[in-house]
């Protein structure tokens, strides 16, 4: 690796332009693509490392499963090669997407960030770690020094050389791969790699992008051990709010069990933005006008993982929530009119009373007297109430029913509302059917079957909240559907399915 130099050209493709960065593990070089013409990043691995056949072939395979991971905070990894020089020396590499930005690591020298910018950026990053963990990809090195800051929010870096869930850590100690302060617990004891790996670690970065340190410094694997056995520093951050406070510590559980999945970290943490977002709080408001969406310059929260429109340009993402609003009032309209144009034809009288000046049934004759506005007060041709008088009173008991009694309509019965249970068994057989119709793309619906899942056990332990786990599902149901992942159309069934749980636990 040290005799590499600027403008060679690697596996007769990859010409190095100039280094980039350095780690104990690898150089990262800046190089062209003298295939494609494109610049990229080129890792590659150390001369130890590179020369053992086990090491290379597993960062081969992983760079295969990487490379199938598409997230917008996620590095693209374009490729994996490996070169041999004529005595026989290896070199692998990595080759990913070319970055502009600023590593979290520097940025992070100046001191924490605000607290609302760190809960972006780790909001971000538990998306990507969420996305990697259903593809069984654990990243193993979540730490600032892999995080690029980018016009476009946070990229996780390094996930060409992750493994794959279950995987044995033959490295007990952990010196293969890791940051001694970010290392989970369980990792020193040599266990399978588990996304709540990841977890541990990015509970470690929420923290120290808060506080500008980590909660335990450590340097090497025996400092590590011997801060484990303290205490967590207080988490004081003015403004924080303690939701955040709360899912850090939880993130830090020495009990990998006890840690929360980065999905629900990202939704946990993405909670604690949108209510400063008067978008998105107008959008989870019971009720929407549509001025108030069509007027607001606010991008969303799901918006934020894209580039804001120029200046003066409307935003695509705008017009289009409101085009749905306005196909949903529609369709509404003319639902109505169609039920109360079929009530008419079947139930004429239901909304009529006797003596009314409404227009006979088709086939009784008319009467042609004086409008009922220009007649006199009240000249009955025969006995019975006038068109202006109020209803009379219902018949004493024992009366005989008179024939205007017996057109009035049934007294409505109230709706059949389902159990909380029910209206959870429901929501999950729409996912379902949604996936099986293709209309919700298979990661869409593996999120909303985790949120479905994790929902029906917190009511068993008794610490459900409908109000929020309903928000939640509404607001990642948006997401999806804008992104792509959930058609508009079965967007509005998952809607409904979601009014029936919300009805259910009133």
């Amino acid at each position: 690796m040290a005799s590499l130099q600027a403008g060679e050209l690697l596996a007769r493709r990859y010409r190095l332009i100039d280094r980039i960065g350095a780690g104990g593990m690898s150089v990262i070089w800046r190089a062209r693509d003298e295939v494609l013409d494109r610049v990229v990043a080129v890792k590659v691995l150390a001369a130890s490392l590179a020369a053992d056949a086990r090491f290379r072939s597993m960062v081969r395979e992983e760079a295969r499963s990487a490379a199938q991971l598409i997230h917008p905070h996620v590095t693209a990894v374009h490729d994996y090669g490996e070169a041999v020089a004529p005595d026989g020396t290896v070199t692998a590499f990595v080759v990913m997407e070319l970055l502009s930005g600023e590593e979290l690591d520097a940025r992070l020298t100046a001191g924490p960030l605000t607290w609302p910018a760190a809960v972006e950026t780790c909001a971000q990053v538990a998306e990507a770690l969420a996305a990697a963990h259903r593809l069984g990809i654990v990243h193993r090195d979540v730490t600032p020094a892999n995080i690029m800051m980018t016009s476009i929010g946070a990229k996780v870096l390094d996930f060409g050389i992750a493994t794959q869930i279950g995987a044995p850590d033959e490295d007990e100690e952990g010196e293969t791969f890791g940051t001694p302060a970010y290392v989970a617990p369980e990792r020193l004891d040599g266990r399978p790699a588990q996304p709540a790996t990841d977890v541990y670690s990015l509970g470690v970065l929420l923290y120290e992008t808060l506080t500008g340190r980590v909660p335990y410094p450590a340097d090497t694997w025996d400092d590590l051990h011997r801060a484990l056995d303290q205490e967590i520093p207080p988490l004081t951050v003015p403004g924080l709010p303690t939701q955040v406070a709360e899912i850090c510590l939880r993130c830090l559980s020495r009990d990998p069990l006890s840690r929360p999945t980065a999905h629900q970290i990202g939704a946990a943490l993405r909670d604690q933005l949108l209510p400063a977002d008067p978008q998105a709080a107008t959008m989870l408001a019971p009720t929407m006008t549509l001025p108030t969406m069509a007027n607001s310059d606010v991008p969303s929260a799901a918006d934020a993982e894209t580039p804001a429109p120029n200046a003066g340009t409307p935003a695509v993402d705008g017009r289009r929530r409101v085009g749905r609003l306005d196909a949903r009032v529609a369709t509404l309209l003319v639902v109505g009119a169609v039920a109360v144009a079929v009530i008419l034809l079947l139930q004429p009288e239901v909304l009529r009373r006797p003596g009314s000046d409404h227009p006979p049934p088709v086939g009784q004759p008319q009467s042609t007297g004086t409008p009922a506005d220009t007649a006199p007060p009240t000249q009955p041709a025969q006995p019975g109430p006038s068109v202006d008088a109020p209803p009379t009173d219902p018949p004493a008991t024992g009366a005989a029913p008179t024939p205007a009694a017996t057109d009035t309509a049934p007294a409505p019965t109230a709706p059949v509302v389902p159990t909380v249970d029910e209206a959870i068994t429901l929501l999950g057989q729409v996912i379902d059917d949604g996936l099986a119709d293709g209309a919700i793309r298979r990661d869409a619906g593996l999120d909303l079957q985790n949120l479905v899942r994790n929902l029906r056990t917190s009511l068993t332990s008794g610490t459900a909240d409908i109000d929020r786990d309903v928000d939640q599902l509404r607001r990642k149901v948006r997401i999806r559907a804008d992104e792509g992942a959930i058609t508009y159309a079965y967007a509005d069934e998952l809607d409904s399915a979601l009014d029936q749980l919300a009805s259910a636990a009133v």
